[in-house]
């Protein structure tokens, strides 16, 4: 049956035509933006992943921004460590040349006076954008090194932390007449001293005399065994008397503890009255330095005690302890930098997997597109082809009446 008020075949040919002109648009603007999701209209949850993502990697490029500021203040604090451990052992050359009474003292020590200057100058310079690593001004820096995200969306920063290592010469005023030292040398004025615990159950003997330190603490003792370092930093509490207690005995208490926790193979370090025990079980000789600075003292302050024409061997002993301190110096930044270098590492990766993720959510399959464009293209003209044809439905009933 044919009818003038109602055209079936024009309605269906027209939705058809809509719908292939709708599929249109949207083939053409995926070919035109690279997206099959560009908007939440194409994708609402697809969208909202990849807006999430998206914006992990922008935070991801501002980490990776300050991963490689912190590389770069700690290979520069690094770099001064290096460089002060080479003049170091340049003033242990003078220092053994010292040895001999033949020697030019006076010569020497100019030398040396010219070396620890140079020290001086390289920690005053080891600075980046303000921060220097390696002369006391700072404690620590903390380097941001991720955005964590947890499954409730919650984000939390994480940073690595770097310590500083003061290596500084500023001096204070040491305690004097600190040491004993049962088999070795002892500075003249007893702020450090050197010897060798020998190996077969070879044993040593040391003694702190908390006399002079400052009743509110702040004096630092550090003591180097085959080349490990362990400090401690005398309390106020360890200096009060009140209790009863005596400063002597809780201050070699704490040092024995800090020494067992360097966990040297074959040392056994034991508290007795009043003397510290070392006894070596191995087979090798153990090398044993230590010293106390004052509070506000730099990690090489000794170097300003150094002077070979009056005691070169006490020189000798000091000289060991400020090169062992400044290798660990040396170390903790290197390590901290490969931390940090492997971190800055990782986050590149992170950023381009997190975008080969939003990749595969979002971006269009170009050749598909490409495809579908054409196929839609004929669609299109069928359509509009069809369209014309069922319009003409109503003129063929005209002609009925003619």
């Amino acid at each position: 049956m044919s009818s003038i008020l109602t055209n079936t075949s024009a309605m269906v040919a027209l939705q058809t035509l809509n719908m292939t002109n709708k599929n249109l648009n949207q083939v053409q603007s995926q070919i035109s933006t690279g997206k099959k999701v560009d908007t939440a209209r194409d994708n609402a949850s697809i969208w909202a992943i990849a807006q999430t993502m998206t914006s992990d990697v922008r935070g991801f490029k501002g980490i990776s921004d300050a991963l490689a500021t912190g590389s770069a203040t700690v290979a520069v604090a690094r770099t001064a460590a290096e460089t002060v451990t080479d003049l170091l052992v340049q003033v242990k050359e003078k220092i053994v040349a010292a040895q001999d009474p033949a020697a030019d003292r006076a010569k020497l020590q100019t030398d040396i006076n010219a070396l620890v200057g140079q020290v001086g100058s390289v920690v005053a310079a080891a600075q980046f954008n303000g921060v220097n690593l390696v002369n006391g001004s700072t404690g620590s820096i903390s380097v941001l090194a991720s955005l964590d995200r947890d499954g409730s969306g919650n984000v939390a920063a994480s940073s690595i932390t770097v310590a500083a290592q003061d290596l500084s010469s500023a001096a204070g005023t040491a305690p004097t007449s600190v040491f004993t030292l049962g088999s070795g040398t002892v500075s003249t004025n007893g702020t450090s001293f050197g010897g060798v615990i020998n190996s077969g159950t070879g044993t040593n003997t040391l003694q702190i005399d908390t006399t002079n330190f400052n009743a509110s603490g702040g004096d630092k003792i550090s003591i180097t065994i085959a080349g490990r370092t362990a400090t401690y930093t005398v309390t106020a509490n360890d200096m009060d008397t009140a209790n009863g207690s005596d400063p002597n005995t809780v201050v070699m208490t704490k040092v024995a503890e800090a020494i067992n926790n360097l966990g040297i193979d074959g040392l056994i370090v034991t508290m007795g009255t009043g003397t510290i025990t070392f006894t070596n079980t191995g087979s090798v000789d153990l090398a044993i330095s230590g010293e106390v600075r004052a509070p506000g003292s730099g990690g090489l302050s000794g170097l300003a005690n150094i002077d070979v024409t009056s005691d070169a061997a006490g020189a000798l002993d000091a000289i060991e302890g400020l090169i062992q301190t400044a290798i660990n110096a040396s170390a903790a930044f290197g390590s901290a930098q490969s931390r940090i270098d492997i971190q800055a590492s990782f986050v590149s990766k992170l950023t381009d997997s997190l975008n080969t993720g939003v990749g595969a959510l979002v971006d269009a399959n170009m050749e598909e597109a490409s495809a579908r464009l054409q196929a839609l293209q004929v669609q299109q003209q069928l359509g509009i082809q069809a369209l014309s044809i069922a319009n003409q439905a109503p003129q063929n009933v005209l002609s009925l009446f003619r």
